[in-house]
């Protein structure tokens, strides 16, 4: 009744298929996605740095450099150069929301450093945004 099927299957044959591009593991993927992270929470930072000095926001500046330069094998961040305006509650929640999306990162990843560095960064522009 039926006629037997005579061809490869289309999902064989793609499997048997030698790879021609890379592939990254995860731990590379989430590298790059927490890089990313504290990247734009670095511009963010050198921003409120701009209209508001203060001796917390250089040192988490350069201490989220610091990670930065480790999560992309030695490469320099490039650094925001602040405008000089802006709102200044907004960057905060800004930076608060960024944070959290690095600490999401770093919990899913065991990166212990980076988890305690944006905790410590959620709670400074959580308290700053309020006051």
């Amino acid at each position: 009744m039926y006629e037997p099927i005579r061809t490869k299957s289309v999902h064989s044959t793609m499997a048997d298929a030698p790879t021609d591009f890379p592939h990254r593991s995860r731990e590379e993927e989430l590298d790059i996605q927490l890089a990313g992270h504290l990247s734009a929470l670095l511009a963010v930072t050198d921003e409120l740095r701009s209209l508001e000095p203060t001796e917390d926001l250089d040192a988490a500046a350069e201490r989220l450099a610091e990670q930065v330069t480790r999560l992309r094998g030695g490469g320099t961040p490039v650094r925001a150069v602040a405008s000089g305006a802006g709102d200044v509650a907004a960057l905060h929640e800004r930076a608060h929301a960024l944070a959290g999306r690095a600490l999401v990162v770093a919990a899913s990843r065991a990166d212990t450093a980076v988890a305690i560095l944006a905790a410590e960064r959620m709670d400074a522009h959580a308290l700053s945004s309020v006051g």
